[in-house]
């Protein structure tokens, strides 16, 4: 097998801290017992480091050099206990496909601890697939090696392309077997966030009716994560408004780079504005407003034209929860979430918007520029790849006629496209934008690289077939960096073969 980032060479720090030096500062253990079970993660057998992440280690100042020390995967697998460590898993409810559940927690996942970085900043240390905890709800609580490599894979594609993301520290394989729709190897996956808390965190103290602990989460979280807002004259009301500027960015940043979810249930909404738990997305190959990653969404609630809408939606779940706390008048505490709330679409447009006029290397904004984008949508509807277009689309000239531009060849009915283009050159002149800089500009935010289904599945087979995790490297360095050119890297940016269409994701991916 090939280890990752991995070399023969002595165990050492390299400019970093040694496991042992971590400074652990566990905050959220110092909550009630109702907010957590103490469990420990249950080790895999025969388990071994796939792949270690050097950019997620400088996080918590972790150095790179530790990867190669042979207690590595005993020191966050269960194997050994260690110093520092308060094991939990973390309890929760919420909202799954429209339909709230009583109680729902980290069922395969346990919090071993946080850690104080060199910046003060605190960071929660998680491993996915670590055994069954007691809102595994008769599950084993173990995670197989193709979802752990999806989500390694995607957090820290998500992190290149800029958008708000739980990381990816290492991830851990093994020869145990687990069962899903067939027997497949289990895997352990290390992820980092600030914080781990969700909507449906909320939601369990408020449908349980504790909310003498509500008030204390509400407090832990301005606390630790909104000290700003503390002195407001409405910290709660305050906290909500957060969090809804930070879900509307959150999720116009999806859109921009065609990326779905997939399972956008509140208990998978960060507090933070994080994209949290990966397991059936997918960023669009060819351009469908429509598309729907997950096969276990029978309905399409989850399709990427309807993020917008289901962020609002579990806004709401946030807002019930948070009533309580908003106003001892029910009437009152109603009528004041529902004037944050209905500040949602105008931040969510004015981020959304901001993305548009970007990728289309607009630097003024005019007032028919959404009616120009919309247009372009509905030319791309079916017909052609949503990121290789608006790559291609950097190099537009404006300085000759439309119908000479090479994009044109790439429509089917391309009277339609010039129409636009023309529309699009004169949008150009009339602001004097140089092509040049725009150019150079446009290709900082539209990608070269991002993670198709076809290039994880390619990754998974080549591990879980022939003990190969070359291609895993490969595509974590390639992902770091998708809006460079990368020479020698562009059959990853080629059209998906036609096997990429066969490919299928649930939620137990």
């Amino acid at each position: 097998m090939t280890l990752t980032t991995t070399t023969q060479s002595a165990p050492g720090s390299e400019s970093g801290l040694r496991l042992e030096q971590l400074v652990f500062d566990n905050r959220y253990a110092r909550l009630p017992e109702e907010f957590w079970h103490a469990v420990a993660p249950q080790p895999l057998l025969d388990a071994h480091l796939v792949s270690f992440n050097e950019q997620a280690a400088a996080l918590i100042g972790l150095g790179p050099g530790e990867a190669r020390r042979p207690d590595f995967v005993d020191f966050f697998s269960g194997k050994r206990s260690w110093p520092g460590f308060e094991p939990l898993a973390m309890c929760y409810s919420g909202h799954q496909f429209g339909v709230y559940v009583p109680r729902l927690g980290d069922g395969r996942a346990v919090l071993l601890g946080q850690v104080r970085n060199h910046d003060g900043a605190l960071w929660d240390i998680q491993v996915k697939g670590s055994g069954p905890t007691r809102y595994s709800r008769q599950g084993d609580g173990r995670a197989v090696l193709r979802s752990s490599i999806r989500e390694y894979l995607c957090s820290e594609a998500m992190a290149g392309l800029g958008i708000p993301t739980t990381r990816a520290l290492c991830l851990i394989g093994s020869r145990q077997a687990v069962y899903r729709e067939q027997v497949e190897p289990g895997a352990m996956l290390v992820r980092l966030a600030e914080s781990h808390i969700r909507f449906g965190s909320f939601e369990y103290f408020f449908y349980t009716g504790q909310h003498d602990h509500l008030r204390q989460l509400a407090d832990y979280v301005l606390q630790q994560h909104y000290p700003q807002l503390l002195d407001h004259e409405q910290p709660y009301l305050a906290l909500l408004d957060e969090i809804i500027q930070r879900t509307a960015d959150l999720i116009a940043r999806w859109q921009g780079v065609g990326f779905t979810h997939g399972v956008m249930n509140s208990d998978n909404m960060s507090v933070l504005g994080l994209t949290l738990d990966y397991g059936p997305f997918g960023f669009l190959d060819t351009f469908q407003a429509g598309y729907v990653c997950n096969h276990s969404d029978h309905q399409g609630r989850y399709a990427f034209r309807e993020q917008p809408d289901i962020g609002l939606f579990n806004l709401g779940c946030l807002a019930q929860a948070l009533l309580p706390l908003l106003s001892d008048n029910k009437d009152q505490a109603m009528a004041l979430a529902r004037a944050s709330l209905d500040n949602y679409w105008s931040c969510y447009e004015q981020a959304y918007r901001s993305i548009v006029r970007a990728k289309l290397g607009l630097l003024q904004q005019h007032k028919g520029d959404h009616i120009l984008w919309l247009d372009l949508l509905r030319l791309l509807e079916g017909r052609l790849d949503y990121t290789h277009f608006f790559r291609a689309l950097c190099g537009f000239d404006s300085t000759v006629a439309t119908s000479k531009n090479g994009l044109c060849n790439l429509f089917i009915d391309r009277q339609a496209f010039v129409a636009w283009a023309e529309r699009y050159r004169l949008r150009l002149l009339q602001e004097g934008s140089d092509d040049v800089r725009r150019s150079r500009s446009m290709k900082a935010v539209n990608p070269k690289y991002i993670l198709r289904n076809y290039l994880a599945e390619r990754a998974i087979r080549q591990a879980e077939d022939e003990g190969d995790y070359t291609e895993i490297s490969r595509l974590l360095e390639l992902l770091k960096q998708p809006f460079a050119e990368q020479p020698g890297f562009e059959s990853y940016a080629a059209t998906p073969p036609e096997w990429a269409g066969s490919i299928s994701v649930s939620c137990s991916s």
